[in-house]
């Protein structure tokens, strides 16, 4: 028996059942079916006696003997009765519906096990539709404690397939494979941890015998699910180390220095020299770099990014930075642009929205190698842009990017170029250790000198006024306003300010000619976008009235003041990204969330996160406890994380245990030859089969 085979080898599970299984949750396989398990469990460990129920008991087990069965008639139809005995009393048991088929199933003083909920009237129990089972059966089911609840969907429910349906599917899969799961863990981890088997483990998870054994067969199964996890980040990891050859730079030469001694706008901070360390001998290594590059908003990334592609132009490579929009590519150009101006170097920038004329030209000076660096959004991924010798890549905000378009970057040269990803969110310990497992991960912990921290306060919609006056006074100092709102049109569904209805009402307070306001959102067109940017940019605009297309890549160190309009409808990392906008420069900088009085628990969370903290790793925590993995990652990310029973922020513990014995095992038999090993090498052979996430880059 193999548990590859399709469902509907369980018995009980018919084709038209298999479909609807397969459509609704995702269940092919009898391994799939296995490994769906219950959310919470109906505890019936306890058996009480009629004589002891309470008034206030909500969900009763009993067990006893119908003595009699009633019709009695009433205004509409009838109900069933049946007077309901065990040793110490009787009680009654009602059903309105299916009497006909009950009173003729129904066995007269057998005795029964009776489950449902208590209803207390004139002093007398009784229990209404109870769920009913003769005790011979009862005895002979593998669920006699906790019973399993597992998720299901309307579909389902409407045909038929009920959750006692789907245990006993679960049973039978059991009863029918038992002898065919197989151990994948070693015994010498089985001992260390002192972890059931297999078999236990997936048998009490569904079919727990008490809560003890619910706890060891969880455990357990968590364990394994990250343990095979971190077992294929750490070997991947292993084969970049060792099998992929990157190119090499040898020499930190002219450019380079020209650029550190005299072009360097600040001193680096030790963080950024730590990383730039750790890029440089990367690169001169010969293995190929895969490399994160984690640091909060304004720590000094970019920087980071150009001196290690001026490492590979001063070895006769190219270099390109990938961004996820035209304006944080755009801003990026600039920068570059700017920083090694005079240094004979050709950048150039490639988006969506540049000319067939000048793209010509782009791809020439690729091919020819004498374009160095190029900047670009998705548009670099067209097969007609080919490098003469890509040496290093730098994708920026990459949870931005499919694990495809990514790939199709990689392959863009016969050695692969060095990877850096560089993002601005920074990712908690244990999901960078889940998703990013197979990457080296440098942190910029610390801010330039100088850089102060952006006071953050919140307020409510009636504060307006005050909030009005203070951007006045702001404005009076020379400074300049950011006003972010969540929507572009109003919403019928949702009761928030729009952002045209917040234009009108800015423009009211702020008249010509004494204030400017320039207006900018998605819906715009690009050069109508880059005019308004560009008015901001320049100080000819005071007030910037925008959608979150400004999140990333506006880089204005006049502009003091960030107030984000509906600031609740903001997840975390959203309203850590906006607040980044502002502090650019010497002065005190503040950031002021506008709410409703209308909050969620979630919302007051992440508003009060704000206020009390600038830690994006910190910020990044509180976003991990509420969002889940799934949704900080991202769409394209969603299906790095797809566990079955394990939760990287609840059970990050048992996360750092799986990371650490995946770790020494490798250390000790790297290719899992050993014999003791040889249950872990064949599961893990088998789920690299079916994997699809583990992609050769980052």
């Amino acid at each position: 028996m193999n548990l590859n085979y399709p469902i509907t080898y369980t018995e009980g599970v018919s084709v038209q059942r298999a479909s609807l299984l397969s459509s609704e949750l995702g269940l092919k396989t009898c391994n799939d079916l296995l490994n769906f398990f219950p959310f919470r469990y109906i505890d019936k460990t306890t058996f009480h006696a009629i004589n002891e129920l309470q008034p206030n008991a909500s969900e009763v087990q009993i067990v006893g003997r119908i003595t009699r069965l009633n019709s009695i008639a009433q205004k509409r139809g009838s109900r069933l009765v049946a007077t309901f005995q065990d040793a110490t009393g009787s009680m009654e048991l009602v059903w309105f519906k299916g009497q006909k088929w009950l009173k003729d199933s129904l066995k007269v003083n057998e005795p029964y096990v009776v489950y449902g909920k208590l209803n207390h009237y004139n002093g007398s129990f009784s229990i209404p539709h109870p769920e009913l089972e003769l005790f011979s059966a009862y005895k002979k089911k593998l669920q006699t404690k906790m019973q399993p609840v597992y998720h299901t969907t309307e579909r389902l429910v409407n045909a038929g397939i009920s959750n006692k349906m789907m245990g006993n599917f679960i049973q039978r899969l059991l009863e029918q494979f038992y002898d065919s799961i197989q151990e994948n863990l070693s015994q010498e981890i089985l001992e260390d941890f002192k972890f059931m088997t297999k078999r236990e483990a997936l048998l009490n998870a569904h079919f727990p015998k008490s809560q003890e054994h619910l706890t060891k067969a969880e455990n357990r199964l968590k364990f394994e699910e990250l343990f095979f996890i971190q077992l294929q980040l750490l070997r991947k990891k292993l084969i970049n180390k060792v099998k992929i050859k990157g190119v090499v730079f040898e020499k930190v030469g002219v450019i380079f220095n020209d650029f550190y001694k005299n072009k360097l706008p600040f001193d680096l901070t030790n963080a950024q020299k730590r990383v730039l360390k750790e890029v440089r001998k990367d690169v001169a290594s010969g293995a190929h770099m895969n490399r994160l590059l984690q640091g909060d908003v304004g720590s000094g990334k970019t920087i980071v990014a150009i001196l290690a592609m001026l490492l590979a132009i001063d070895n006769g490579f190219q270099a390109t930075i990938m961004a996820p929009t035209e304006i944080l590519a755009n801003q990026h150009f600039i920068a570059v642009s700017e920083l090694v101006a005079g240094m004979e170097l050709k950048v150039a920038i490639l988006t969506g929205s540049v000319r067939t004329k000048r793209r010509r030209e782009i791809h020439a000076g690729l091919e020819d190698g004498t374009l160095n660096i190029l900047i670009g959004t998705h548009a670099l991924l067209e097969d007609k842009v080919q490098f003469k010798n890509l040496g290093i890549a730098i994708i920026d905000e990459q949870h931005r990017f499919g694990v495809k378009q990514r790939a199709k970057l990689w392959a863009k040269n016969v050695l692969p170029p060095h990877i850096l990803v560089m993002t601005a969110t920074p990712i908690p310990r244990t999901l960078a250790m889940s998703v990013y497992g197979d990457l080296d991960i440098s942190v910029i912990d610390e801010l330039p000198p100088g850089r102060k921290e952006v006071k953050t306060v919140h307020r409510f919609d009636s504060n307006r006024l005050s909030v009005f006056k203070f951007m006045k006074d702001e404005i009076e100092k020379g400074r300049q306003v950011y006003l972010v709102y969540p929507l572009i049109e109003e919403s019928a569904a949702m009761d928030y300010k729009d952002l045209m209805d917040g234009y009108e009402s800015v423009s009211r307070e702020f008249p010509l000619p004494n204030y400017q306001i320039s207006i900018v959102h998605g819906k715009m067109k690009p050069a109508d976008k880059e005019f308004e940017m560009q008015r901001f940019v320049k100080g000819k605009t005071q007030i910037m009235v925008a959608t979150t297309v400004i999140e990333v890549g506006v880089n204005v160190p006049n502009a003091s003041v960030m107030i984000i309009e509906s600031s609740e409808r903001f997840g975390l990392s959203q309203l850590h990204q906006l607040r980044g906008r502002v502090g650019r420069g010497a002065d005190q900088s503040y950031c002021i969330l506008m709410s409703s009085f209308k909050l969620s628990p979630e919302a007051k969370t992440r508003l009060k996160t704000m206020v009390e903290t600038t830690d994006g790793f910190k910020i990044a925590e509180v976003d991990l406890k509420l969002r889940g993995p799934g949704n900080i990652m991202g769409t394209q990310q969603s299906g790095v994380l797809d566990l079955k029973i394990a939760d990287v922020v609840k059970d990050s513990k048992i996360l750092v245990a799986a990371r650490n014995t995946a770790i020494s095992l490798l250390q000790e038999d790297e290719n899992l030859s050993n014999e003791l090993n040889l249950p872990i090498k064949k599961a893990f052979m088998q789920m690299t089969k079916s994997s699809k996430i583990w992609s050769n880059i980052s």
